[in-house]
């Protein structure tokens, strides 16, 4: 449910060893909006960090799927002709986008990379995977630079008035805690009054703390103060470093982050939402797309790349053509 990029300048924060570790390892055997169930806090509560922290997941669920010929047909004819599609997406380096997205020496990887390949394969085309910034791609769906838009979109009513979506996963909003931030859970916005949060710009993050920003002082409370932030490495390092107390991502990335990140721990979630393949209004890809994450989902495909990434029971039962929004 990202919406990201707009780096805000900050007084660089010291790695420490494991924070380094889950930020830039690639791997060692072998990435913004949104609801799923993930790792838990694991030995993340205590501060002790797992053996296999920064191992990414390297088993192949993708390369035994077959071209389904009917949910290919749906494909306009010059798509088939090409063979491929064109993808705007957002480069995810390192492994702290995950386990939607990272890179391990040079090649993208996570849940969203097999998903979108798995789906490329029931088509029986392939992906020209292009990168622009999360604030980017839609515009490029909207004007026909890019086919298809991927980069954990959660389904938003503004959203959906100028592109179409196909649903593949659910994520949520959740939060992420620094070791001694004096919360222990959080359920609504109002138990953040007084604190430091971190999230991405532009995204449903930004839209949720904006709307909520007047609960505190209606409650008698101090407001809460929310930073910017373009990618999550700097968020950790502030969390890490106390510079922040408080980080909101998407739930599937939250947990990931507090099963690896010592001195981190899972505060919540507080809403889930679908989240989508993008397309212009009306093309007969978001369709296509749509039958063939339900192909994924009958053929027992799309529960094994879940549980590839350690996330059974986070995906949908059906993907939907632009499913009712919430806000």
């Amino acid at each position: 449910m990202s919406t990201r990029r707009r780096l805000t300048r900050r007084t660089p924060y010291a790695l420490s060893a494991a924070t380094a570790a889950l930020l830039l390892l690639a791997a060692c055997g072998s990435s913004s909006d949104d609801s799923g169930s993930g790792g838990g806090n694991g030995s993340a509560a205590t501060g002790a960090k797992p053996a296999d922290a920064t191992a990414i997941p390297a088993q192949d669920v993708v390369s035994g799927i077959a071209t389904d010929p009917a949910v290919a047909a749906e494909l306009p004819a010059k798509v088939r002709a090409a063979g491929k599609l064109t993808l705007g997406t957002t480069r995810a380096p390192g492994v702290s986008g995950l386990p939607h997205g990272g890179e391990q020496n040079g090649t993208a990887v996570g849940l969203d990379v097999d998903l979108r390949n798995a789906v490329a394969k029931v088509l029986g085309v392939t992906w020209d995977v292009q990168y622009g910034t999360f604030p980017t791609v839609i515009p490029g769906v909207q004007n026909g630079r890019y086919d298809v838009g991927q980069d954990n979109f959660g389904v938003t009513k503004a959203r959906e008035q100028v592109v179409d979506f196909a649903t593949y996963l659910n994520d949520g909003q959740a939060f992420l805690g620094a070791k001694d931030v004096p919360v222990k859970t959080v359920t609504r916005l109002t138990d953040l009054c007084g604190l430091s949060i971190a999230t991405a710009p532009g995204s449903t993050f930004q839209q949720l703390l904006t709307d909520g920003a007047g609960g505190c002082a209606a409650a008698g409370k101090k407001p809460y103060k929310v930073q910017y932030f373009a990618d999550s490495g700097t968020i950790l390092l502030g969390l890490q470093n106390g510079k922040i107390d408080v980080s909101f991502g998407p739930t599937l990335g939250v947990k990931y982050q507090a099963a690896h990140v010592p001195n981190t721990r899972f505060l919540g979630q507080i809403s889930t939402t679908p989240v989508g393949f993008v397309t212009a209004k009306n093309s007969p890809l978001a369709k296509a797309l749509s039958d063939a994450v339900n192909k994924l989902i009958a053929d027992g495909d799309y529960a094994r790349i879940f549980a590839k990434w350690s996330l059974p029971g986070s995906g949908v039962a059906h993907s939907e053509l632009n499913p009712a929004a919430t806000f």
